[in-house]
């Protein structure tokens, strides 16, 4: 009897620490991993909770190839109501002391940049509930910007 309760509680422990965390994830990949300015993936989500305080993130997965420690991006941004704004914004992959600023497996990198600032300097915020479109495009002089593998955005409520 006694042993049957060990694994009910830690079950219950479990399920009890559990929280429902707001979260939106979403990769397009990239034809052939060559990122033609041309193709602008989009991504939508609905903010229903305008109180709270939301991390976006842009997220990009390259080869070891990939030629350059940072990346320009054209970030479209469609809120609810038709209004658009496209701000330009450059973010650090690499640095010469650190390497790739990435998880890794093997030769391919995962990057999960934060972009509030970015968002906050040209004064967007999620404050109208409604679905919200962020659109990329890659902004580098090569074109197509070789190496490149998906490139995604993660939206999630800061707890």
């Amino acid at each position: 009897m006694r042993s049957n309760l060990l694994p009910i509680a830690l079950v219950s422990l479990i399920l009890a620490s559990c929280t429902d965390i707001d979260l939106y994830e979403k990769h397009a990949a990239i034809p052939q991993h060559e990122w033609k300015a041309e193709f602008k993936p989009q991504f939508t989500f609905n903010i229903q909770d305008t109180t709270a305080v939301y991390d976006v993130m842009l997220i990009l997965r390259h080869n070891e190839k990939y030629g350059y420690n940072n990346i320009w991006i054209k970030l479209t941004i469609q809120t609810p109501g038709d209004s658009a704004q496209t701000i330009r914004i450059e973010k650090t992959l690499a640095t010469n002391k650190d390497g790739w600023l990435a998880t890794a497996m093997d030769d391919i990198y995962d990057h999960r940049i934060t972009i509030n600032n970015e968002l906050a300097e040209n004064n967007i915020s999620f404050k109208t509930p409604g679905d919200y479109t962020f659109s990329l495009q890659q902004d580098m002089r090569e074109d197509p910007l070789l190496h490149v593998m998906n490139a995604g955005l993660r939206v999630e409520k800061k707890l």
